[in-house]
């Protein structure tokens, strides 16, 4: 009887271990991360070879670039990754440099903030709500949890990220 309680206990580990967030990636080096707003679509590149592609999810005003604190857009330009967040309220996160000088120049012009915590995640945790409708975010670029496990151990803080129309 005690093998069997044994062999049961491993599964059961081996199971577990399975569902982990965290993946491994040995693969090429992600050298540039494209973000094609219009086509709602993300591209992992290693130089000029995508290496894998992505079906996103925008800000819910997903017209236009980022401006303003609160103007639901996603950003566009080049930014860079510059924080992981293994604990986020959306799975897994991995933070975008927005705003950058620029951005807050112009904000600041307007007399306004240009916001922040613009992060690529996957689905809210827990009872968050969401949207059903075609984007949803405050301006954040969102994936399936599953594709976010993937992206999280693909890429490194310092990647760059250029955000198209």
């Amino acid at each position: 009887m005690r093998p069997l309680l044994l062999v049961l206990a491993a599964l059961a580990a081996l199971s577990l271990s399975s569902c982990s967030k965290f993946r491994s990636y040995d693969g090429p080096e992600v050298t540039r991360i494209v973000v094609m707003k219009t086509a709602r679509q993300m591209h992992l590149m290693h130089h000029d070879e995508i290496l894998r592609s992505f079906r996103i999810q925008l800000g819910n005003t997903a017209d236009g670039p980022k401006r303003f604190e609160g103007d639901g857009r996603t950003p566009e330009g080049r930014y860079y990754i510059d924080r992981r967040n293994p604990n986020s309220a959306f799975h897994l996160s991995l933070g975008i440099s927005y705003p950058n000088e620029a951005d807050r120049a112009f904000a600041a012009e307007q007399g306004r903030s240009p916001g922040g915590d613009i992060f690529i995640h996957g689905r809210p945790n827990g009872s968050l709500p969401v949207r059903r409708s075609r984007d949803w975010t405050a301006g954040c670029i969102a994936v399936g949890n599953r594709e976010m496990e993937d992206i999280y151990a693909m890429v490194r803080i310092g990647t760059p990220i250029d955000i198209f129309p």
